[in-house]
């Protein structure tokens, strides 16, 4: 049974328990606890009471502090991608990954720490000067969801606890355990009690209470749309500052010029990595019909030849979904997509064998020309389905990208940069890859547009959202 990690100690408070099931198999991997209101008033007190001393360090210092918890979770990282996958279900090598990932960004917003910086006016008027000061906001509150629960963490981690803020974290209920082992890492590599805090529990009883505690003074929240627009609703009472990163229907756009086999190989790692289980994975495909064929017959190989089985087993490509409630909504969208005419090319259920009882698997799938009403289409489909259609031109193309209501990341392959360029500038989103797979990159804002979300994470832009400008003025 694992507690809630707050003031520098795991402790016995909490609720009701919290079963922590494995994806590939359906047995028991652990199990922790919800954390009610008294927990979580305990965890934010312990928060808000470290961070006029953190604040108080000098920014080199905590970035220093920053990158020894990024060289310690490297360190533990053959501890941690085992737990990760066990609990989350994406196999080993994907768990490393995303642990390396963590520990880059990390180590990213640690070099930031010297350069957070105000501005300074010396001739408002007479004998008068001003200075703008960047000042921490205080406790943040950092809820994650199930599908990247390290890296999104970090996202949120770094640069809050750089400009001095201190962090309750909420991991997703399914997968806190990565997550506590994280704050007993950080504490162990320097980080002063208090300053990271995780409270475990359900969105609708641990998150409610968190967005709700009138200590926490900024919400960065990663997941689906609706909950977003709750969080934001909550905060709003507060006025609390919040960024919000939220669902993405993400288009990849193929023209008659681009290098084909490269465009396949993205669209498939685009959509297939972590079972089609991310914000940015590929999720429409959009491809010019003088090769339309060649690119829909490539889709459909890669999706047959992925080999699925559970995350710890030699030779796995993709693993399990990770919950019951994803397949279903899965089948459902696909079952929609084949009556609105859509055409199953590769995959379409779930695989057959012992090897997959007890597990929530479903085959890598390519859906080609389904409506354009249908629900893949207008809907975030967050597992390995893939639709695909044709269409006369870059122009068609764009325009079948932006009927939607999401605007996270979105994809151009074509040999023409003239035409990727003015694509890019047209396409709503937030992230436009131009002939390149769909990697985030620390140095660069990340943050979607319309029913996306709201605020930037990466770059040195994040560190604005973590911080609140004062003016000073001095006379004489």
């Amino acid at each position: 049974m694992q507690h809630p990690f707050i003031g520098g100690r795991t402790t016995q408070l909490g609720g009701d328990p919290i079963v922590i099931t494995d994806p590939a198999t359906g047995t028991t991997v652990d199990q922790t606890v919800e954390s009610g209101a008294g927990a979580v008033d305990a965890a934010v007190t312990a928060a808000r009471d470290a961070q006029p001393g953190w604040a108080a360090t000098p920014a080199g210092a905590r970035g220093k502090v920053v990158a020894a918890i990024a060289d310690a979770i490297a360190a533990h990282s053959d501890e941690l991608a085992p737990l990760l996958t066990a609990e989350q279900g994406k196999p080993l090598r994907e768990s490393r990954l995303e642990l390396h990932r963590c520990a880059e960004t990390l180590r990213h917003y640690a070099g930031l720490a010297l350069n957070i910086r105000g501005a300074a006016f010396t001739a408002l008027d007479p004998d008068t000067r001003g200075w703008v000061l960047a000042r921490p906001l205080g406790v943040v509150a950092a809820i994650v969801p199930w599908n990247f629960p390290t890296t999104l963490l970090a996202n949120k981690l770094g640069p809050a606890l750089v400009t001095g803020n201190t962090v309750v974290a909420k991991p997703d209920e399914t997968t806190p355990l990565v997550t506590l082992r994280l704050a007993e890492i950080a504490d162990a590599a320097g980080l002063p009690a208090g300053v990271l805090n995780v409270v475990t529990g359900t969105g609708e009883v641990t998150g409610a209470a968190l967005v709700a505690h009138p200590g926490v003074r900024k919400v960065a929240f990663t997941g689906s749309t609706p909950v977003g627009k709750q969080i934001m609703a909550t905060a709003a009472a507060d006025l609390k500052r919040v960024t919000l990163e939220l669902g993405g229907s993400d288009p990849l756009i193929i023209c008659a010029d681009a290098d084909v086999d490269r465009a396949i190989s993205a669209a498939s790692m685009g959509r297939f990595f972590n079972c089609g289980q991310a914000c940015l994975a590929i999720k429409r495909v959009y491809v010019d019909e003088a090769v339309a064929e060649r690119v829909v017959e490539g889709l459909a190989k890669k999706a047959a030849r992925l080999q699925l089985g559970r995350g710890d087993a030699k030779g796995t490509q993709i693993g399990p979904m990770h919950s019951a409630e994803g397949r279903k909504m899965i089948a459902a969208q696909l079952a929609d997509a084949v009556a609105s005419g859509g055409e199953v090319l590769a995959g379409g259920g779930v695989p057959e064998g012992s090897e997959f009882d007890g597990g929530w698997f479903h085959e890598p799938t390519v859906v080609y020309e389904p409506s354009h009403d249908s629900r893949v289409a207008t809907e975030e489909t967050f597992g390995p389905v893939l639709p695909v259609w044709e269409v006369s031109g870059l122009d068609e193309a764009i325009t079948r990208a932006n009927a939607s209501p999401f605007g996270l990341g979105s994809s151009v392959w074509t040999r023409d940069l003239s035409a990727a360029m003015a694509a890019a500038e047209r396409i709503d989103a937030g992230y436009t890859w131009i002939n390149a797979a769909t990697k985030v990159y620390d140095e660069l804002p990340f943050g979607g547009v319309k029913q996306s979300g709201y605020g930037k994470e990466h770059g040195i832009e994040a560190l604005s959202f973590y911080t609140e400008q004062k003016s000073v003025v001095i006379r004489g």
